[in-house]
């Protein structure tokens, strides 16, 4: 049977949408995959941002347009009615999470303000208003570490702090009478455009290709850095809503599903990427300097910011990019770390029957990311 979107039931039409972090990167492709499947009655995007700074590619500008978008801090509660109310009277039937904090190695401080009292704030808004499905964006680093997949009835024990507070976020919501909750826990999200995980490693490989040198890992091959491709992680959103309302609800006790695609993505795997795509020699570290290491992140971790920053700067320069970007090989200590982040996302497939378009990391996968900077100028 294909998906049809479920229609609101006072009106018979599509649902209406509202995105938070709408000008971020998921959010971003969640609004233009509903815009193009015309999925929704009305897409309206909030975000602290203005369309202008947000690095925006040219095939987000129609749906990232004025009329649909909202600058507003959805923190706050002064905010909400400009955020919630719609001109007819009527609630948005689907409220999508996808702000909040998403650099690594910030303070507490940051994490509590801008992404847990950021859902919990959205979340109370939403039960008030009797939402018909709120999804709350989350990581899959909430879990214990381990190689062997995690499922989500897991052992949690989030290893940084940005999973810290998704987590608590996640468990207070939970509490929250009335509030219609499906909580989505992703694993590191790629595709074009991406400034985060993959493209630090592409940036560092960058470097080491220009500098004609080893490009060397810590730790071991079998290290898993699951991933999905953001075109899946959005398709994921959205049949999770459609899902969630096919009951009554609330779905008691809240539905938490796994969102990675089949490939396993371990540090084994993307040295080999990043050897066939850079034609660099790649490899690891032994034991030995990785225990040194694990005692010494800091330290080593600064060391190798030293070693690429400089190169990347002069690589922008030679390539004459004056303005600045998104990409950096600048290396988070947090995402160095000797952890795992291994999941299983065979719950989601079964309970809502979605399927993953895009399997894994591959050769081809990476070349498009590289080919989408260089079309915004990026790319040294």
């Amino acid at each position: 049977m294909a998906a049809v979107p479920a229609s609101s039931p006072a009106t018979g039409e599509k649902p209406a949408v509202l995105i938070i972090g709408g000008l971020g990167y998921t959010g971003r492709f969640l609004a233009k995959y509903l815009h193009e499947s015309n999925l929704a009655s009305e897409i309206r995007l909030v975000d602290k941002h203005l369309p202008e700074l947000a690095w925006l590619a040219p095939e987000f500008k129609e749906v990232c347009s004025k009329e649909r978008f909202v600058q507003a801090d959805a923190s706050r509660e002064q905010s909400f009615p400009r955020i919630f109310d719609r001109a007819n009277g009527t609630q948005f039937d689907y409220v999508f999470n996808c702000g909040g904090e998403t650099r690594f190695s910030q303070e507490d401080e940051v994490y509590k303000m801008r992404s847990y009292e950021l859902s919990i704030s959205l979340g109370k808004e939403a039960a008030k208003r009797n939402i018909r499905c709120f999804v709350e964006t989350s990581t899959g680093m909430v879990y214990k570490p381990d190689a062997v997949p995690r499922k989500e009835t897991d052992k949690l024990k989030p290893w940084c702090k940005l999973a810290k507070w998704k987590l608590q976020a996640e468990e207070d919501m939970a509490k929250i009478e009335g509030l219609n909750l499906l909580v989505l826990r992703m694993a590191h999200v790629y595709g074009p455009y991406t400034s985060k995980f993959l493209s630090t490693a592409l940036c560092m490989a960058r470097v080491y290709q220009f500098l004609g040198k080893e490009m060397k890992f810590l730790w071991k091959e079998d290290l898993r850095t699951n991933t999905v491709h953001v075109d899946d992680a959005v398709r994921a959103l959205w049949a999770g809503a459609e899902w969630y309302v096919k009951e009554p609800p609330p779905r008691k006790p809240v539905p938490i599903f796994n969102i990675v695609d089949h490939g396993n993505t371990s540090q084994g795997v993307m040295s080999k990427l990043i050897h066939d795509t850079f034609n660099i020699e790649t490899g690891f570290f032994g034991t030995l300097i990785s225990a040194f290491a694990r005692l010494n992140l800091e330290h080593v971790v600064d060391e190798v910011n030293d070693e690429t920053l400089d190169p990347w700067a002069d690589l922008q320069t030679k390539a004459g990019i004056s303005q600045s970007t998104p990409l950096s090989p600048f290396m988070e200590k947090e995402i160095l770390k000797d952890t795992d982040l291994s999941l299983d996302g065979s719950l989601f497939e079964k309970e809502t029957g979605f399927k993953y378009q895009h399997e894994k990391l591959t050769r081809e996968k990476v070349e498009e990311v590289i080919e989408s900077y260089k079309t915004m100028g990026w790319w040294p």
